[in-house]
């Protein structure tokens, strides 16, 4: 029998997200503090004749088989980069659960956990550093979506650094199932060069001290976004009104919002209650990746 291997393309949350600067080339310079939440897509990948991709899973009917998603363009991409490293075909099954176009990472994430399960499978075994390069050349979230841990975010998305500073906590997400184009938000976006993120002095003890370095934050997309699709404003409000709410945020470019609980009760609640306001929108409730 054939073995079967496995990967999680864990759901990416900007926790903060600030926007620097833009290059000449058009692309944004960005600070972001970003999380990983535990709950994600299913990847599964076994030798095969020739490279497949099968997508089953909630949010399927979104992606195409095609060059167009980027799990195939991971594929694709590392076979270029090392060929003959995996000498055989692979076929690759993706369980979508994730909203897509969400603004949680989750083509991102799924490149990323396809460029390990790949790395993995060679002959010989590829490391993470190495694969950056190639993680940078899929998207600007695909290298954070490679560790798959709380990482600061420099650059377009190629400066990462990891760090071990985040308190058990609990994330309740919402989507509103509404599409948002990032290019849109961008257009919208009315300061390109703004303040950075403050500094991190020491790792926070509890979910409170979490919340009161993200007082001092942003997510700069916000604004913009809420102005394209008004319901991600409603969100960001009855979700901080939930109780024992931290803080309440849009993730990366929208419209997925979260929300910063300490304790897992309370964020199963609102997460109850947020379903009861949108009966429409995609909920969830996982606790934070620490470490």
């Amino acid at each position: 029998m054939d073995r079967i291997f496995e990967a999680t393309a864990l759901a990416k949350i900007n926790l903060a997200l600030h926007v620097t600067g833009q290059r000449e080339n058009g692309f944004h310079d960005l600070e972001s503090l970003v999380v990983f939440a535990d709950l994600g897509d299913e990847l599964t990948a076994r030798p095969a004749q020739g490279d497949v991709l099968r997508l089953s899973g909630p949010f399927a009917g979104a992606l195409t088989h095609g060059q167009t998603n980027l799990v195939s363009k991971a594929v694709e991409a590392f076979r270029a980069r090392w060929p003959g490293a995996v000498p055989h075909g692979i076929a690759i099954s993706l369980a979508k659960n994730l909203p897509v176009s969400a603004g949680i990472g989750g083509g991102s994430a799924d490149a990323a956990a396809t460029l390990r399960l790949m790395a993995g499978l060679a002959d010989p075994p590829v490391g993470l550093d190495n694969l950056m390069p190639v993680a940078a050349r899929l998207g600007a979230d695909v290298p954070v979506c490679l560790y798959s841990q709380s990482c600061l975010v420099r650059g377009i998305g190629e400066i990462v650094e990891p760090v071990d500073i985040l308190p058990p906590c609990h994330l309740v997400l919402v989507n509103p199932l509404v599409p948002v184009s990032t290019s849109e938000v961008f257009r919208r976006l009315k300061s390109r060069a703004n303040p950075g993120l403050p500094a991190i002095a020491e790792p926070f003890s509890h979910a409170a001290m979490l919340g009161l370095w993200m007082a001092e934050t942003r997510n700069d997309l916000e604004q913009a976004a809420i102005e394209a699709v008004p319901v991600i404003g409603d969100l960001i409000s009855d979700l901080a009104r939930t109780s024992g709410c931290v803080s309440a945020r849009m993730s990366g470019s929208g419209a997925t919002v979260f929300g910063l609980f300490g304790s897992e009760k309370l964020a199963h609640q609102a997460a109850q209650d947020m379903r009861g306001r949108f009966p429409d929108a995609w909920v969830a409730a996982a606790p934070l990746v620490v470490g």
